[in-house]
């Protein structure tokens, strides 16, 4: 087996830095749905542009398992740097598109289809992206630290939702809500784009982690079939925690009644939060095993999740709005890298890139990308505020269970 080059800091920067901005560029789209709404799918009741816009964020979902179906094996065939190449720069192409695609009072109905169509476009890329890097990221570290490795590749997603909370805050502080609807979240995706060149050309410059050394390809046997349908429960879990968390936002403005700049400001409280204990996840589970702490942050937040949102829905102030995002989003981060690292190690080297793309694309395709519009329309449905919370505690219980059926993959645990 061949020896993956050791990674310097720069390079190590280079792969994380475009890891964050795909994300970026994939998920400013749902922290301005209101205002995507407007423009793209005026209708007769603001909360009926909302789920129209909520759709088309999930339809991004729908060609994010094709992504990882083609440019996942893809990794495992040509390599992981001209997957992570390509991905990124179609990601750049699509999210430009989506800045700079004319309003439905402009051009009519072209307006929605485009959109969806660059959407359609941003899933594909993305969901191309995480086989390959997490590939990459686990070949070049050394085994006893997987862990902190992997994990910088959900801390730099984090870093994605961070930025782009920033970057909404700041603008809707800036703008009149007449202004942000307008214009003011495309500022926000031309922000992602125009960072695109200059990321390829570092990514241009990495090495290449993985070099095949057969054209035999490997078959799961009936253990590891069984192993990736409960990984796949795992990651279905914890995508709809994750879509759960983004859709404060949208639940600060339009159920609690929030100004947008501090619903945005939730956002990025739980974006920092993701980016501080991402790596304290991988790094803990590198010292005592991946299970033990995906389950303990998993198990937490299924207990304060209910109590979070019913804080917000009856406090109804900024702390009560911030209190919960700093209770929750720690403890999603903390269960989050473990698992990730968990899928990567699980799964044999000829395949992991693909296997990785799969199942976490298939896993959200279903659950993660129809979370924001599950939770609005179930909001809306049963008058509830704990709706969200409700849908979270039901997938997080489900993810425990799959944990609970599966052995360690640390290789080493030097925890004392």
């Amino acid at each position: 087996m061949s020896t993956a080059p050791k990674l310097t800091r720069s390079q190590l920067a280079a792969v994380l830095a475009g890891n964050a901005l795909e994300f970026y560029d994939f998920l400013i789209f749902g922290f301005f749905a209101v205002q995507i709404g407007a423009t793209f799918f005026p209708g007769h009741t603001a909360s009926g542009s909302l789920l129209l816009s909520l759709a088309t964020f999930g339809v991004g979902f729908l060609t994010r398992p094709l992504g990882g179906l083609l440019i996942g094996p893809l990794g495992d065939r040509i390599g992981r740097k001209p997957a992570m190449l390509f991905s990124f720069g179609l990601m750049g192409f699509a999210i430009a598109g989506l800045a700079l695609t004319p309003s439905y009072a402009s051009i009519g109905l072209a307006a929605p289809v485009l959109v969806v169509v660059f959407r359609l476009l941003q899933g594909f890329a993305l969901g191309g992206e995480v086989g390959p890097a997490t590939a990459f990221l686990m070949e070049a570290a050394p085994p006893q630290r997987r862990g902190l490795y992997v994990s910088l590749q959900t801390a730099t997603q984090q870093l994605g939702i961070l930025v782009s909370g920033l970057a909404g805050f700041v603008i809707s502080s800036a703008l009149t809500p007449e202004q942000l609807t307008a214009w003011g979240w495309r500022v926000a995706m031309l922000l992602g784009a125009s960072v695109v060149p200059f990321a390829l050309m570092i990514r241009r410059r990495l090495p290449e982690t993985f070099h095949r050394q057969t054209d035999a390809k490997t078959k799961l046997t009936p253990a590891q079939r069984k192993l990736v349908l409960l990984m796949t429960v795992m990651a279905a879990s914890m995508t709809i925690g994750l879509y759960t968390l983004n859709y404060l936002n949208v639940f600060a403005t339009h159920t609690l009644g929030f100004p947008s700049a501090q619903a945005f400001g939730a956002v990025a409280l739980a974006g920092a939060c993701g980016v501080i204990f991402n790596p304290i996840s991988g790094w803990l589970s590198d010292r005592i095993g991946r299970k033990p702490v995906m389950m303990t942050a998993f198990a937490l937040l299924l207990i304060v999740a209910i109590p979070c949102f019913a804080m917000m829905a009856h406090v109804r102030t900024v702390l009560s709005l911030y209190g919960a995002a700093l209770l929750m989003a720690p403890l999603l981060a903390l269960g989050s890298s473990a698992m990730i690292t968990f899928l990567a190690e699980s799964l044999p080297q000829q395949i992991r890139s693909g296997g990785i793309g799969i199942i976490y694309a298939v896993a959200i395709t279903v659950f993660g990308g129809s979370a924001s519009f599950v939770v609005a329309w179930l909001t809306e449905v049963t008058g509830s505020p704990l709706a969200p919370a409700w849908y979270m505690c039901a997938a997080l219980a489900f993810g425990v269970c799959a944990m609970l059926a599966v052995r360690e993959t640390a290789p080493i645990k030097t925890g004392r």
